[in-house]
């Protein structure tokens, strides 16, 4: 018999015709969500609001929200219950769900009424915390998501990005206000009119903050002047506004001749690293116009300007050798109710695709950035850097995601 015979006769069983597979669909999961009133310093956001909540509901999601947990945003706990939420009264029936979400970490109280295997979605706020923080995570073998850590297709922070657009906005408008004479400013009108100079605005940081703070200075008339020690940052700004502004690496002499001229300095650099570097020291700062103003959105990552000094939303200011300062951290708060639609924007895709991959294990599977925001999983740290800094243990989630 021949060869082709021998083929024709026994037929190699991997090339026959293999009956058709169609993908079953995934079973969806029904969550059951609550939603803390914030108890963080300053903290006036919530996590959703509620046209996110009527869709979860309206899908077959359980949703339970503390009694005055919108308040500080302008959502009533009326506009909740009509959402379709439950209302409650004990914080202890809100962390005995399945899931927490929230703006701010949870604090020490909140942990203690956590229980066991629960999902939690909040921001992290690494710089604040200590190793108990996570130890009790670990001991409940909770499954934590940071929303600070969280990437997109683009492999950007969307909630950091979209909060740090704010924060730009509004800390021209916080500044506009400063410089009348109603807050001891010197009495200029921002934008200027026709035949008077506009106010000299110097913006230090070329990122979100920097870009959206020189759009609303732009946009009431200013004049801008934008520092980064990143020439293709100044560039991108440059593609990115609807016209073209002077910009300068941080040269010293240049930012010192600049700040001089200055009507209002917004201090917008970010340390990716501990503390942000100081750019203006308080020599300059004696040397600056009298009363003009200075707004340091970098003050929770220590500042800026050597003269900044932590205000609070209800005390939001100081004068210092003659200049009006403003150092709240968490600017977004100042305005919560956009800052909340913002993050419900963002975090109810995220839920409902928990729900219809029958819950987060299948989730992280397929979405890499949410993987990267996820710091422990049933009590384990998945995040290295984290695990490193804290010796802590370390347990790869890539690794973990292969083995179920």
């Amino acid at each position: 018999m021949n060869y082709k015979s021998q083929f024709l006769e026994w037929p190699n069983p991997a090339l026959q015709p293999k009956e058709e597979r169609l993908e079953t669909g995934r079973k969806k999961a029904s969550l059951f969500l609550g939603i803390p009133r914030e108890s963080a310093f300053q903290e006036r956001r919530i996590s959703l609001a509620p046209d996110a909540v009527s869709v979860l509901v309206s899908e077959g999601h359980r949703v339970v929200v503390e009694r005055g947990a919108g308040e500080h945003a302008s959502f009533s706990d009326r506009d909740f219950s009509e959402a379709g939420a439950e209302i409650a009264d004990d914080r202890k029936r809100v962390f005995e769900c399945d899931m927490i979400i929230k703006v701010h970490p949870p604090t020490p109280e909140e942990m203690a009424l956590m229980k066991p295997q629960q999902l939690l979605i909040s921001a992290l706020q690494l710089q604040t915390q200590e190793p108990d923080f996570f130890k009790n995570l670990m001991e409940k073998k909770i499954s934590a998501i940071a929303w600070d850590y969280m990437r997109d297709e683009e492999n950007a922070i969307p909630i950091v990005r979209s909060m740090s657009e704010i924060a730009g906005n509004t800390s021209i408008l916080i500044a506009a206000e400063l410089m009348s004479n109603t807050n001891q400013g010197s009495g200029l009108m921002l934008g200027g009119i026709s035949g008077v100079s506009p106010a000299q605005v110097v913006i230090l940081g070329a990122g979100t903050v920097g870009e959206y703070a020189a759009r609303a200075a732009l946009g009431l008339g200013a004049q801008v002047m934008v520092f980064d020690r990143s020439i293709s940052k100044l560039r991108r700004l440059q593609d990115h506004l609807p016209q073209r502004i002077a910009t300068s690496v941080i040269q010293p002499r240049v930012l010192e001749k600049s700040i001089l001229r200055a009507d209002l300095v917004v201090g917008a650099i970010r340390a990716t690293e501990g503390k942000t570097p100081c750019l203006i020291e308080e020599s300059l700062v004696q040397k600056m116009k009298a009363r003009s103003v200075v707004v340091d959105v970098s003050i929770d990552q220590g500042g800026c300007f050597e003269t900044s000094e932590l205000t609070s939303h209800e005390s939001p200011t100081f004068i210092k050798h003659g200049v009006i300062h403003y150092c709240v951290p968490n600017i977004p708060s100042r305005v919560a109710r956009t800052a909340s639609f913002s993050l419900s924007n963002l975090f109810l895709p995220l839920l409902r695709d928990i729900g219809d991959h029958g819950g987060i294990e299948q989730l992280i599977r397929t979405n890499r950035g949410l993987r990267q925001g996820m710091y422990m999983h049933r009590g384990a740290i998945t995040n290295r850097g984290i695990a490193q800094w804290f010796e802590l243990p370390f347990t790869d989630l890539d690794l973990m995601v292969s083995a179920w």
